[in-house]
């Protein structure tokens, strides 16, 4: 089935989103929800093409445009690269929109769309992000205990920053669910001392959590329209989300 878009009414406005099912169904079904944050790059069709991977695992896959405040669907001009420089710059601007608080609006908006819309099978969630989506789906699971029993995150970036008051790694406390976090080990966006320091917060926390290091990576390893992109790194990637995901969601 092809992807469906809805509109998410919210606090702060209107979050359109897409929701990808399986390519493999060819009649509307109902499968365990996934909820997906993008990069900071937002809606682009290597986000859509990552989000029917994550689909083709067997799940429903709800993708909000994380950056709606700035404007709908695709952020980046098509004659842009997200990674630019530039464009980069006005996408961090974009992304300061996405304070604890604007998220937790947000999430309200969310959890209610995966309860509520048909192709999402009734029970608890999991969670994947990518870049700045990881930290959002630590948070989600922090907000929502009971309902979140995965959150996943790759190419994570700025998790334990200790001079951050709004740190991921100041709610690990919360969160009940699996945690999975596949590092790469040429990220500058998580340097190895916050790597280590996000490790300690959750053992200290007694958290259910696997860390994995892929060595030989840049940080957007799983990320279609980036330099840093390895087909082999997005498998093992896909790999380890299927176990996760399986491991927390299935009956």
């Amino acid at each position: 089935m092809p992807a469906r878009s809805i509109n998410i009414s919210v606090a702060d406005g209107v979050i359109d989103a897409q929701i990808i099912t399986p390519s493999s169904s060819i009649s509307p079904s109902k499968n365990p929800p996934v909820v997906m944050f993008s990069d900071i790059g937002g809606m682009r069709p290597a986000t859509e093409t990552k989000a029917q991977a994550v689909a083709d695992l067997g799940y429903s896959v709800l993708l909000p445009n994380i950056l709606y405040r700035s404007g709908r669907g695709q952020i980046v001009p098509v004659d842009r690269r997200f990674d630019d420089q530039d464009m980069l710059t006005e996408l961090v601007e974009c992304g300061r929109l996405l304070t604890p608080e604007a998220l937790s609006r947000d999430f309200v908006g969310l959890v209610s769309a995966v309860e509520r819309e048909p192709e999402f099978r009734e029970g608890r969630i999991g969670t994947v992000g990518y870049c700045r989506g990881g930290g959002i789906a630590i948070r989600l699971a922090a907000l929502y205990p009971d309902k979140v029993a995965a959150a996943a995150g790759f190419h994570s970036s700025n998790l334990a920053d200790p001079n951050d008051p709004n740190s991921p790694m100041l709610v690990v406390n919360q969160v009940t669910a699996l945690i999975y976090l596949g590092h790469a080990d040429k990220d500058d966006y998580l340097p190895p001392e916050q790597i280590s320091l996000f490790d300690r917060v959750l053992s200290e926390n007694s958290a259910h959590f696997m860390t994995e290091l892929y060595r030989g990576y840049r940080h957007g390893f799983t990320t279609l329209d980036t330099d840093a992109y390895s087909q082999k790194a997005d498998i093992l990637h896909l790999n380890r989300l299927r176990m996760v995901l399986g491991e927390a969601l299935t009956d």
